[in-house]
């Protein structure tokens, strides 16, 4: 159960409802995410968070489908239901196989693990990689 209304259409503010049709129009669809009317109870931080997903999501170095695949890993990572459930959606529309979802969660599964024994061992970070890349 949402700690917070999913406001409709018409219980959000004026500047939510400009989100709502920006998000529609992006993704050429009547539809608008359910954590989308979760933060129209705050229009401010509905509008900071679709401007970074735009700008993040967006084009860049790297390709849609790589985007989708990190933030799966991270959601899988942080135990984050929702946005296991609508990153694997848009990942599949991006074409993620069912084999590429079982090995991403493999890889995640390693790093948690990996990530926890470095932790634990207090293992410090060999010389040869602190060093910025461009410096080797």
């Amino acid at each position: 159960m949402p700690l917070v209304a999913l406001l409709t259409d018409d219980q959000a503010a004026p500047e939510a409802r400009a989100v709502f049709d920006e998000i529609r129009a992006a993704r050429g669809t009547d539809y608008v995410n359910n954590i989308w009317r979760a933060l129209a109870n705050d229009p401010k931080q509905l509008r900071m968070t679709w401007d970074q997903v735009r700008a993040v999501m967006g084009p860049g170095a790297l390709d849609p489908l790589t985007k989708e695949l990190i933030y799966l890993a991270v959601s899988a990572a942080n135990n984050c239901e929702y946005c296991l459930h609508t990153h694997s959606h848009a990942a599949r529309a991006k074409g993620m196989t069912d084999a590429m979802f079982a090995e991403l969660m493999q890889v995640v599964l390693l790093a948690s693990q990996t990530n926890r024994i470095a932790i634990s061992l207090q293992v410090t970070v060999d010389d040869r990689y602190l060093a910025p890349a461009a410096a080797r």
